[in-house]
């Protein structure tokens, strides 16, 4: 399989989530100003919707949309599934939480916002993130180990640190807990957002 991806996009989340759940799989970076993969192609032959992620399998099907991608990662790798009757269900209602209230508030930021967009844009993030701080029922959203919301969420996370977004303590303490972890750093620095030595680029 192939996922497609753009270096600080949501697509991040799928990258470390494959690497976590151990599977073998390609990667291949999109520029999404020109639409270009790194080999050349027209992005837009492989995915209509020209944004990532686009996660390829070996028969040919194709799956985009994070929360999808994410889905389906963690139903296929057994090791990233919520345990109980409701598991999934709570997994699906945290990364629509995250998909649809705080990466769409981002939007001011990435896309030429204004001063007073971006000023009021940071505060209802920090307000959605204060949603997310006292629910988490271990070290992550679920328990001791992550789950592919808190891979989204770490993006999310790294989002928020770049534009100065104030985040609550328990979300700083959850992000460096995913900073610590292998497949995170070994996804960050392929898309070169970490230095091998662990220094942030």
């Amino acid at each position: 399989m192939k996922l497609y991806y753009s270096p600080v996009a949501c697509s991040l989340a799928d990258h470390i989530a494959l690497r976590e759940a151990g599977f073998t799989f390609d990667l291949e970076r999109v520029d999404l100003k020109t639409h270009r993969t790194e080999t050349g192609r027209d992005f837009r032959e492989i995915s209509a919707k020209a944004y990532v992620p686009v996660l390829v399998m070996d028969d040919g099907d194709i799956i985009t949309e994070n929360v999808a991608v994410l889905d389906w990662i963690a139903t296929t790798g057994p090791t990233l599934t919520v345990e109980g009757a409701l598991g999934r269900t709570r997994v699906l209602e945290a990364l629509t939480f995250i998909t649809t209230e705080i990466h769409h508030a981002f939007k001011p930021m990435w896309h030429g916002g204004s001063v007073d967009e971006r000023e009021n844009a940071s505060a209802k993030i920090t307000t959605l993130f204060n949603h997310l701080g006292p629910s988490l029922k271990g070290d992550y959203l679920f328990g001791d180990r992550p789950s592919v919301a808190d891979f989204y969420l770490f993006v999310m996370l790294l989002w928020a640190e770049r534009f100065e977004v104030i985040t609550p303590e328990p979300l700083q303490a959850l992000r460096a807990r995913m900073l610590a972890r292998p497949a995170v750093r070994a996804a960050m620095v392929y898309e070169g957002l970490l230095l091998e030595g662990g220094a942030s680029t």
